[in-house]
C-alpha cells in the first residue's frame, strides 16, 4: 500500500521524527533534531536551537535567559527515495513511501538556575512499501499477491531539567518513558525463512515441528509473516519502557562552547501483536494462519557526542562535533516468534550492525537583527554491512548537505526552516538485489518566548 503524503503522529520539541515511522538518515536515527540544528548539518552540543535539545544534549536548554519561557510548534516533511532491483532478472521495484508529515510541539522555561519542561518525540525508525505485484513480493518468481513493507517507530515523552552550576558551566538530563511500534510484512522463499527458523537456534514446538508442515514449507515456492494494522500513528507489535540522557556545556571564554552529551542504550520491552494479530503463509499451503508475534529486545543505541562552537564574529557561528552510535550493541540481530494454539516457531535476522561515526559540520551567518542562514554537512559512514542489509530496512544513507534559515516575525517570535539533501547510496545484498536511498527533508519551525 502506497503512502504519500502520510501523516506521522505528534512529535513535539522539534525532534521531527515519525512516532509511526520514519526512512532514518544515520542508521535508524535523524541527520538533525529541529530546523536549527539540521541547518547547522546536525550540530547541536554547544548551541542554543532550542526545544530539540532534550533530544540531544539538555545541558543547552540552560541557553534560555533567566525568566522566559519557550513554546515550539513544528512540522517536517521527510522525502526518501528508495527502490530495490534485481539486474540478474531485470527486475526492479520503487518503494510506495515517498512523502512523511510530522508534527511537533513543546515547551520549556527557566527559572533562576533551572531549566525544565516537557515534550512528546519520535526517537527514529525506517521502513519501505513495496505493492504485491512488485519482485520484491515474489521472491521465487511467483506473486504472494501480498504487499512487502515495514514500518517501525520509537517515540518519547521526555522530562529534562538543566542546571547552570556556574556562569560557565550547566549540566542537564532527561528521563525518557519511551514506545516502539512495528508492522512487517515480509515475503520470502521458504528456504530463506527455514534458514531464519534454523538461525534462532530454538526447536519449532507443536503443528510447526510436524513433518507435514515441514514437507509443506519445503516444497512452498514462498512463505510470508505479516502483522500491520495500517494506523498512521501505531504498528501492529507495541511495546513500552524507559530512557535516559545526560548533558554537560562549558564556556572557555566569551567566544568558545564546548559541550558533549551521553544517551543511553534503550530500556524497551519485547514488542507484542495483540493474540490474532499476525499471520503466516506459505504458497500451497492453505489458508493463513493466525497468532501472536513477539519481538525480542529490541533496543535504541546509546550515543556519545562531543562538539564545540565559536562566535567567530558578531555575525558568524561556526560549530563542529562528533557522534558515536552504538549499534553494535543494539542491532546484532532481530529475533521475533510466531504463537498460536498449534504451536511456536522462532526466527532471527542476522543484523551486526557496526557503530557509526558521525561529523557535524554547521555555520550560522546573521545578515542582519532579524535574518539568519545557515549551511552544514553530515558526514556518516554505513552501519549495516551488505551481507546482511534487507531491502525492507534500508538504512543506509551516509552524507547530508543542509542549508537553512531564520526570521524574527515579531519581537517575541521566531520562524526557522532547514532542507537536507542526502545523496543517492546504493548497496547489494548477497542474493544479488541492488538497494538505493536517497533523501530530501526539510523541518519547519514557528517559537514564541514568554
Amino acid at each position: 500500500m502506497t503512502r504519500s503524503a502520510k501523516l506521522i503522529s505528534l512529535t513535539p520539541l522539534c525532534a521531527l521524527l515519525a512516532a509511526g515511522s520514519v526512512y532514518a538518515t544515520n542508521g535508524m536515527l535523524m541527520e538533525g533534531y529541529g530546523p536549527i540544528s539540521s541547518g547547522m548539518g546536525g550540530a547541536s552540543q554547544a548551541i542554543d536551537h532550542g526545544n530539540a535539545a532534550m533530544s540531544q544534549n539538555p545541558a543547552t536548554l540552560g541557553m534560555m535567559a533567566d525568566g522566559t519561557a519557550r513554546l515550539d510548534v513544528a512540522i517536517g516533511f521527510l522525502g526518501p527515495d528508495v527502490a530495490s532491483s534485481f539486474p540478474a532478472m531485470g527486475l526492479t521495484a520503487k518503494s510506495g513511501g515517498t512523502s512523511y508529515l510530522m508534527p511537533a510541539l513543546g515547551y520549556v522555561k527557566r527559572n533562576g538556575a533551572y531549566t525544565y519542561g516537557i515534550g512528546m518525540f519520535a526517537q527514529g525508525g525506517m521502513g519501505t512499501e513495496y505493492d504485491a505485484t512488485s519482485f520484491m513480493s515474489a521472491p521465487a518468481g511467483v506473486s504472494s499477491a501480498i504487499p512487502s513493507r515495514s514500518e517501525l517507530g520509537v517515540g518519547n515523552l521526555i522530562f529534562p531539567v538543566a542546571f547552570q552550576v556556574s556562569p560557565d558551566l550547566t549540566v542537564g538530563a532527561t528521563l525518557k518513558f519511551m514506545w516502539s511500534s512495528l508492522d512487517l510484512k515480509m515475503t520470502a522463499t521458504s528456504a530463506q525463512l527455514g534458514g531464519m527458523m534454523q538461525a534462532s537456534g530454538v526447536a519449532p514446538t507443536g503443528a510447526f515441528a510436524s513433518p507435514q508442515l515441514q514437507a509443506v514449507m519445503g516444497a512452498a515456492k514462498w512463505a510470508n509473516i505479516s502483522f500491520s494494522d495500517d494506523n498512521a500513528f501505531t504498528g501492529a507489535a507495541k511495546s513500552t519502557g524507559y530512557g535516559a540522557s545526560v548533558g554537560a556545556t562549558y564556556k572557555v571564554n566569551k567566544d568558545v562552547m564546548l559541550g558533549g552529551s551521553f544517551l543511553l542504550k534503550s530500556a524497551l520491552g519485547d514488542m507484542k501483536t495483540s493474540p490474532t494479530a499476525a499471520s503466516m503463509s506459505l504458497d500451497g499451503g492453505g489458508p493463513a494462519m493466525g497468532g501472536q508475534i513477539t519481538i525480542f529486545d529490541f533496543q535504541m543505541p546509546s550515543i556519545l557526542a562531543l562538539g564545540t562552537s565559536w562566535q567567530a564574529s558578531p555575525s558568524l557561528l561556526l560549530a563542529a562535533e562528533f557522534k558515536s552510535i552504538g549499534w553494535s550493541d543494539s542491532m546484532k540481530s532481530f529475533k521475533m516468534r510466531f504463537d498460536n494454539a498449534t504451536g511456536s516457531a522462532n526466527f532471527t535476522m542476522q543484523q551486526d550492525w557496526r557503530d557509526q561515526t558521525v561529523l557535524n559540520f554547521g555555520l550560522a551567518w546573521k545578515a542582519n537583527e532579524a535574518f539568519t542562514l545557515r549551511a552544514g554537512l553530515n558526514l556518516a559512514d554505513n552501519p549495516i554491512p551488505d551481507s546482511y542489509v534487507n531491502p525492507l530496512f534500508p538504512a543506509t544513507v551516509k552524507n547530508h548537505v543542509a542549508l537553512g534559515f531564520g526570521y524574527k516575525v515579531a519581537p517575541a517570535g521566531d520562524f526557522n526552516m532547514s532542507l537536507t539533501m542526502a545523496p543517492k547510496v546504493t548497496v547489494t545484498t548477497p542474493q544479488g538485489i541492488d538497494i538505493s536511498h536517497a533523501q530530501t527533508n526539510m523541518q519547519f519551525m514557528y517559537s514564541h518566548r514568554f
